[in-house]
């Protein structure tokens, strides 16, 4: 098929009734394990990558990984989504790199350390979405803070999130904030804080709703019915992979993830995103581990990283098929980017009629 925005993937989504995993990959191995486990179930995809990750790998190099995936898939519907852009000159180097799709948060100013306020993210967030609709290009805002409703603090995600500890207040998204940012930025899709963050160690137990907000989802979707809500922080954290990684010498204290009939509750209420980073990086890590401990002699790289990807691709196919989106990429007509430019302008030329 070909490269498609955010907005119709889960446009489609919304009306289908699903949820789309949203990988973020870091290197070869991670992407060819998304898109293989998406052909195996007929799924669309949605891979991104944050700015680390980005650094990481090289923008030219970055780039043609994606254009390769899309072309040895040709079949399926890919959305390439910027993962926490800290500003609008980050957001548009990644639309100038071929992202359909970019995430501008604001909850944090540009150090993406420092909580800003509600205005400073809603004006530089509308920035975003102005120059990005032009383009075709969708856009992912956020109201509140991640970070974990049991500590207050936030894990920093490659260097991403806010130092020192806050209150509910801001970890919390208010429901009436969030219907006000809608309207003030014309967002395509809002991340909303319940008390998920990033990393593994989200929690200290199987949580509840005293530390896991899904009540504040379901209020933002009774008064957003028609917006698209993400969930950042949202890996499983499987015991497996723990247990794996701690049988060949690592050191992960136990912790505990989101519950995956916890993400299909979201699910069933507006959440059409759920991002997905840390169990990849632990099947790989722990796969890893695991072949290095039993071959010692071997210094073959594609060997050491083949069990990883092996490992990730049954994670990402269990996914697809939980959150729904298996069998629904043939159910998708691309739209290119240009045809959505002119979609977003008739709706902008739509409201000066009215």
């Amino acid at each position: 098929m070909a490269l498609i925005t955010l907005r119709q993937l889960l446009d489609h989504a919304g009306e289908h009734g699903y949820g789309m995993p949203a990988f973020n990959i870091t290197n070869l191995e991670t992407l060819q394990a998304v898109m293989e486990a998406a052909d195996r179930v007929n799924s669309p995809v949605l891979v991104q990558a944050s700015r680390s990750a980005t650094k990481y790998v090289d923008p030219i190099f970055l780039k043609h990984l994606f254009a390769a995936a899309i072309e040895r898939y040709p079949h399926l519907p890919v959305c390439v989504h910027l993962d926490h852009g800290n500003e609008l000159s980050t957001c548009l180097d990644a639309m100038n790199m071929g992202f359909s799709s970019v995430m501008m948060d604001g909850s944090l100013m540009a150090d993406a350390k420092t909580p800003s306020t509600y205005e400073y993210n809603a004006v530089e967030t509308a920035k975003v979405v102005r120059y990005a609709h032009d383009r075709g290009v969708s856009v992912e805002g956020e109201i509140g803070v991640l970070g974990s409703l049991e500590t207050g603090e936030g894990e920093k995600e490659d260097g991403h999130g806010f130092d020192g500890k806050l209150g509910h207040d801001q970890l919390l998204t208010d429901p009436e904030e969030a219907v006000r940012f809608v309207k003030d930025t014309d967002v395509d899709a809002l991340a909303v804080a319940v008390g998920t963050s990033h990393g593994a160690y989200k929690f200290t137990r199987r949580p509840d709703g005293d530390i896991l907000a899904m009540n504040v989802i379901e209020e933002i979707h009774r008064r957003l019915p028609d917006t698209h809500l993400v969930m950042h922080g949202a890996s499983t954290i499987p015991q497996d992979l723990q247990d794996l990684i701690n049988a060949y010498h690592g050191d992960i204290p136990q912790t505990f993830g989101v519950p995956l009939e916890e993400v299909e509750r979201g699910i069933k209420h507006g959440v059409r995103k759920v991002n997905i980073d840390t169990d990849i990086r632990m099947a790989m890590t722990g796969s890893m581990r695991k072949y290095l401990e039993e071959n010692k002699s071997s210094f073959d790289i594609r060997a050491i990283l083949k069990p990883g990807r092996d490992r990730t691709i049954d994670l990402c196919v269990e996914r697809f098929e939980r959150f729904g989106s298996a069998g629904q990429a043939s159910r998708i007509t691309p739209l290119s980017l240009n045809e959505m430019a002119d979609r977003y302008r008739f709706k902008v030329m739509g409201r000066q009629v009215a």
